[in-house]
């Protein structure tokens, strides 16, 4: 790995630039356009716009944390990041495909690392219909929202909805409602992640819902379908010590 181009992409937080210059100053590098290696930055969510932002290269990203939770960042050191490189594990995340119709009759695909999420618009709740693999599994679900998230993004805004925490390696996705009010005990549902979740949003227009895949919105919607992208996965580079599966385990023993 010493002899991999290195790049570093920084978060516009002072303390992420500060690294930024450190890091520069140290160690040869090159623009991301021609790394071998991106080297990020800031929090996690500087991570997910930079995994987005280089989809395309298919290269491996190693984040140091210089912003708040850094889940999915190693830490931040200056000495010995060759030698860490080297040394560093990769970790394949899938991330979710959302595929939106609005209610104006339009079309986007987005994709999303943690969570896609439907949420109200307005005062009123979201009445939403569940489809699994086209069944209908509930017909109707009154709620703040309801978000699907990945084992990676099990322990973000899933976790704080009162989701389940999900093994790295369990080919499941959590689909979690948002404050539920009716049926008002349930509480999700664990699915393989080889399913599509259809949700379709029921009056439209008097209860508009907005969906969310990390930092990409599209409001008014009418249908969402949800899928663990079949081409697509992210590399993630992390120190031996960090291990990203053992901390995601770690979560579910916090009290």
């Amino acid at each position: 790995m010493s002899e991999k181009r290195i790049a570093f992409v920084a978060a516009s937080s002072a303390s992420a630039q500060n690294a930024l210059k450190r890091l520069a100053a140290r160690y040869e590098h090159v623009p991301p356009e021609q790394a071998d290696v991106i080297v990020a930055l800031g929090g996690d969510g500087h991570m997910l716009e930079t995994l987005h932002a280089y989809l395309d290269r298919d290269i491996p990203i190693y984040g140091m944390n210089r912003g708040t939770v850094g889940f999915l960042m190693n830490e931040y050191r200056v000495p010995n990041l060759l030698k860490r490189l080297a040394s560093a594990e990769t970790v394949e995340l899938r991330p979710l495909e959302m595929i939106v119709h609005t209610v104006d009759g339009n079309k986007f695909r987005s994709l999303a690392i943690n969570e896609i999420s439907l949420l109200r618009q307005t005062r009123q709740a979201a009445k939403l219909r569940i489809r699994i693999d086209g069944k209908v599994r509930m017909k109707e679900l009154i709620c703040d929202g309801v978000l699907v998230a990945t084992p990676a993004g099990s322990t973000a805004y899933n976790l704080s909805a009162h989701g389940p925490i999900i093994p790295l390696g369990a080919n499941l996705l959590a689909l979690t409602p948002i404050s539920a009010f009716r049926p008002r005990r349930w509480r999700g549902a664990l699915l393989p992640a080889s399913v599509t979740i259809t949700l379709d949003i029921l009056e439209p227009r008097k209860r508009p819902v907005s969906a969310v895949g990390d930092y990409t919105e599209v409001r008014d919607v009418k249908k969402v379908q949800v899928r663990a992208a079949r081409d697509t996965s992210f590399a993630l580079l992390f120190d031996p010590e960090h291990n990203l599966e053992d901390r995601i385990l770690n979560e579910q023993f916090i009290p």
